[in-house]
Parts: structure tokens; C-alpha cells; sequence
């Protein structure tokens, strides 16, 4: 999110952060390392295995696994009860995890579930770790101190073997022996996306928002300037940015599990270490606020598109900001350096490098967002209708909408725009179009899908609340309406991008021209 009419964010988080976790989660409150294990922390196998795929063959159904709700968190730890963070943010299986854990509670004990569409529950429990003698361990520090860059310098207390473990996103749930409990969020790739949907986490704008330590890429403690790069060896702080998993991944997740696609998943961070792990893949969803991306991610999805993978983003503001990953001791892509607003402080800036960090749009290596996703961020905040203006597009099918029709509260509250010049996709085709005032200037919003000459079909939802609207979980309740809206929506774009390249089946219809449009942003900056 940009900083421009951003009041009291550290109030407004908060408040946000209670309201989703009491309606979501039941309550408020470079050389890698070497593999360490700790009393209590040898390599553990899993609990139990299985795929979360439908199967009703009477033979087979009682080997189906169950789930259950019990990773969800209903007692988050409010003061540094228990904290951790996992030493890596993906792997394939059989990869070993470390667990990095402070609390300051006598004992804990650490579950991982898989998320998906299981009977009994969402939650497939892969591992437990059984007791273990609690700790508190260092206080962060900032290092380096020129980027304000706040580390957790904490020692590893558990290593889990993933073997067997099967494609999909994780939590390793823990909890004190007092109650007090935390989560933090894992991806298990696959060796290829090929053939299946793969559902990306926009990890990087997680951890930017995370102002563990004090710091984040929008604040720092006690006045100080906010961070220039953010690490990964931190726990997440309980932010709405840093949690973007709970209020719009894991509802995308769990509708797209129960269509019974074939799926894989991955972070934004293994495109950027890997740009050809899409070759092959039928569709792509990046799921809830992507705001963070480096060139490396851009062009893993381009070349995507490019070769036939429809794409789908679920959110607005998106690929807003470049950044870069680098290295560090504690493993590779440990930082993410991002100058944002202080772009002419990167050293980069002033060799003209196109890896400098500033936004997509602007200079020295301007590459405006929406030849991608059709789409540039608009403005913020946004709190209005989605009002449809192509009821027969094909995504909307099952719905029963009817052009002019308003789906309650769905945009916000940040919103994209069609920017009508000469680096717009086309065709393109205007699906919503909702005009609201943003500081005192009518502009609009829109949610949009073109088509390419490979095939691929892209869509862009121009919200930030379509993965929280779900569940119904956004910042304020949406209803029960809107949540059926989004999900009949989200589940046809998943199984008809399962099929191969939509394009070539449901060409968009462009529409652009019915619509007053400037080709500027025409919302004052605050």
C-alpha cells in the first residue's frame, strides 16, 4: 500500500488485526546454515500423509486423512509469550526446516498442517513435535544499522523433515503449556507446475508490512525512519500486511482446493530465484496484496503469459513497487531491499541500474504494471460497490448478475484502474466499473480480462478484499451475498484455467472505448 492517505497506521492496523483475527481465527490478542538440532529438536518424520483430493471410491474412503481446525489460533500470544520463524520460506519435499523459537514460557509444542479441503476440517495435521523446554532468546538488533534492517539473532531450537510431505501451504502452529499460541506460515513446492494451477504467496509484501522489531518499509521505532531492507530471520508481528496468509491466501486456497483442480504452490520468492518453475503451468493465481516484486518476478509471469498460462491476480496494488532479494549468511534471499520513497538513497539509483528500487512506473528503468495486469493502482482508501458492466463474461457464469448490478462493499480498500495508452494489453475487457471519490476527486475502479495471442486469458480483480471476502472476513462485513459472488467467481476462474489457455476458448470483447478513462492518475498524492 502506498503511504498516500495513510492515517494512523499503526492504530488502524491494530484494529484491523483484532477484527480479523476474532472473525477469521477465533481470537485477538552467503553459505546457508548448518542443520542444528537442540534437545527436543531432532528431525521428526510426519504425523501423517495424504493429498486433500476428492475421492469418493467406497474402498478408498476410509483411508482418506481427516482435518481438523486445530491449527487455527484463538489465544495469539500478546507480549512475547511465544514467538518463531521458520529458517526458510519454502522447499521441495524432504527439504529440512529450521524452527527458530522464543518464549518465555516454561514449555511448548509445535504442530504443522497442511491447509485444504478436507473431511472434518481444513487443516491435514503432517507433524508434531511433541514437548519441548521453552526459552527466551536474544532481542533484535539492527543489522546493518544504515538500512535500519531489524534480525531476530536467534539459535535454531527444531529441524523438521518435510519428506512425503505433499505440495501445498503450511503453519506450524505453536502453543504454550499457558495457552498462549502463535503461527508461522510455510510453502511446500513442487518440482514442476507443469499441468497444474499454481497458487503463488506474495511472501515478500507479507514481510514488508511486518514491523517486528519496530521496523517494517513503512515505519521505525520510536520516530526513527523506516526500514530500507527487511529480513526474513524475524517472526511475523501479527500485522494485517504481514498476515495477508489468514485474511486473503488460505480462503483463495481453500476454494481453490475444493474444485478439485490440479494445483501446486510456491512463493513469489522461488519465481525470482527461478523464473522458468511456471514453464508449463495452465494458470497462475497470486493470492491477496502483491505489492512487492522484483524484475526476476516479472518476468517468470510474462514469459508465463507469453507461453500459454492464464493468469489470475486476486487483489489490487499490485507489482506497485520493485525491490531486490540478496543473500545472507543465514541462507540465500534472506533480504528484501527496498528504498521505495528514498529511491535516490539505493546506490544502485544513481548508476541507473534497473534493479533499483523505486516504483515500476518511474525511473531510471520505467515499466509501468499494466502491461501485465491491465491495470495500475488507483488510490486509496476505497470503500464502495462493485458494480458489473459485462454480465456475460464467462467468469461471471453461475452468478446471476445483470449489468448494473452492485456486489455490496467489494472494492477497497484500495482500488486499480484502466490507464487507456499505448502499453494497455488489448483486447481487454471492462467486466466492472465503479465510480467512487477518493480525496475529493470522482475517479473509478475496474476489474478487467484480456486475452494474448498464446492464449492465455488474464484476469484482474482491482481490490484488495477478494481473497477476505470469501470468508467474509475483510475489515468490515461484506455479507453473505458478496461471499458467494467471489467464490462462484474464484472457482471458475480455477477450473477453467485447469483446462489450458482460456484465450483461445473465451476471447476478451474489448470494451475499453465505452469508458472515460484518462491515461494519467488525476488523485492528488497526500
Amino acid at each position: 500500500m502506498p503511504e498516500q492517505g495513510r492515517p494512523s497506521t499503526t492504530i488502524a492496523s491494530a484494529v484491523l488485526a483484532c477484527f480479523l483475527t476474532t472473525l477469521w481465527l477465533g481470537g485477538c490478542a552467503g553459505q546457508p546454515e548448518v542443520e542444528a538440532r537442540s534437545a527436543g529438536g531432532a528431525l521428526a518424520a510426519p504425523a501423517s500423509q495424504g493429498s486433500s483430493r476428492s475421492d469418493s471410491s467406497p474402498a478408498r474412503a476410509a483411508e482418506r486423512p481427516r482435518g481438523s481446525e486445530a491449527w487455527r489460533v484463538r489465544r495469539w500470544a500478546a507480549d512475547h509469550e511465544i514467538e518463531a520463524y521458520t529458517t526458510r520460506v519454502s522447499g521441495l519435499p524432504g527439504t529440512s526446516v529450521g524452527l527458530k523459537v522464543s518464549t518465555t514460557e516454561r514449555r511448548y509444542e509445535v504442530w504443522a498442517y497442511r491447509i485444504g479441503a478436507y473431511d472434518g476440517g481444513t487443516g491435514l495435521e503432517v507433524w508434531r513435535s511433541g514437548p519441548q523446554r521453552g526459552r527466551q532468546q536474544r532481542p533484535p538488533v539492527l543489522m546493518p544499522v544504515e538500512t535500519r534492517t531489524v534480525v531476530a539473532p536467534w539459535d535454531r531450537d527444531l529441524t523438521v523433515d518435510t519428506t512425503g510431505w505433499e505440495t501445498g501451504f503450511y503453519v506450524f502452529t505453536l502453543r504454550t503449556d499457558t495457552g498462549w499460541e502463535t503461527q508461522a506460515p510455510y510453502v511446500v513446492t513442487a518440482d514442476s507446475a507443469a499441468g497444474t494451477v499454481a497458487l503463488v504467496s506474495p511472501v515478500t509484501t507479507w514481510q514488508a508490512y511486518n514491523q517486528w522489531g519496530g521496523y517494517s518499509l513503512y515505519a521505525g521505532a520510536g520516530g526513527d525512519r523506516q526500514s530500507h531492507a527487511v529480513s526474513f530471520d524475524r517472526p511475523y508481528n501479527g500485522a494485517t500486511g504481514a498476515n495477508d496468509y489468514r485474511s486473503a491466501a488460505i480462503p483463495i486456497i481453500l476454494r481453490a482446493e475444493r474444485t478439485g483442480a490440479p494445483l501446486s504452490y510456491f512463493t513469489n520468492v522461488d519465481l525470482d530465484a527461478d523464473p522458468s518453475v511456471l514453464e508449463g503451468a495452465r494458470g497462475y493465481v497470486t493470492m491477496g496484496h502483491d505489492e512487492y516484486w522484483t524484475n526476476a518476478m516479472r518476468e517468470a509471469v510474462m514469459s508465463a503469459r507469453d507461453a500459454g498460462t492464464n493468469l489470475a491476480f486476486l487483489s489490487a496494488n499490485t507489482m506497485y513497487w520493485r525491490v531486490r532479494l540478496e543473500d545472507r549468511p543465514t541462507g540465500p534471499a534472506r533480504l528484501l531491499v527496498g528504498y521505495r520513497h528514498d529511491a535516490h538513497l539505493d546506490p544502485l539509483y544513481a548508476e541507473g541500474s534497473r534493479e533499483a528500487t523505486n516504483l515500476f512506473r518511474e525511473a531510471p528503468a520505467a515499466s509501468p504494471e499494466h502491461d501485465l495486469l491491465g491495470m495500475q493502482y488507483e488510490c486509496y482508501p476505497v470503500d464502495t460497490d462493485y458494480v458489473i458492466a459485462s454480465p456475460g463474461w464467462w467468469g461471471f457464469r453461475g452468478t446471476g448478475v445483470r449489468s448494473g448490478d452492485h456486489v455490496a462493499g467489494l472494492v477497497g480498500p484500495e482500488a486499480d484502474r484502466v490507464y487507456p495508452d499505448q502499453h494497455l494489453p488489448r483486447p481487454l475487457q471492462v467486466l466492472s466499473h465503479s465510480p467512487y471519490s477518493c480525496r475529493g476527486v470522482t475517479t473509478s475502479s475496474q476489474s478487467v480480462y484480456y486475452t494474448t495471442p498464446s492464449g492465455a486469458g488474464v484476469f484482474s480483480a482491482g481490490t484488495l478484499r477478494w481473497g477476505c471476502a470469501i470468508k467474509d472476513a475483510c475489515e468490515r462485513p461484506l455479507g453473505a451475498a458478496t461471499s458467494r459472488f467471489v467464490g462462484r467467481v474464484t472457482d471458475n476462474l480455477v477450473r477453467r484455467f485447469a483446462a489450458g489457455p482460456v484465450g483461445t476458448r473465451h476471447p476478451a470483447r474489448d470494451n475499453v472505448a465505452a469508458f472515460d478513462l484518462p491515461t494519467t492518475n488525476t488523485v492528488p498524492a497526500s
